[in-house]
């Protein structure tokens, strides 16, 4: 589970988010390490943008913003990514 507080500060029209994925992860996670790098695990296999997907929606969840404001820069079909918050 995540606090939404705890990541309120990123919630900015604009914002970009550089992120490190792992999919097939054991479970959802999202986490941020202390040089401010964003990792995600994704329970979704790499296939079919069904990770990408997952980790929209996580994003987005622990954002606490619509999804649709999610979009994704660079990385369509590798580990690292970018998503920019419109």
């Amino acid at each position: 589970m995540v606090k939404r507080g705890a990541w309120a500060d990123l919630a900015v029209s604009g914002a970009t988010f550089a992120l490190r994925v792992t999919p097939n992860a054991a479970r959802d996670a999202i986490a941020r390490d202390g040089d401010g790098t964003i990792r995600i695990g994704v329970t979704a296999t790499p296939e079919g943008g069904k990770a990408n997907a997952a980790v929209t929606d996580l994003l987005a969840r622990t954002l606490g913003v619509p999804k649709s404001r999610l979009s994704l820069l660079r990385g369509a079909t590798g580990r690292d990514k970018v998503f920019r918050l419109d």
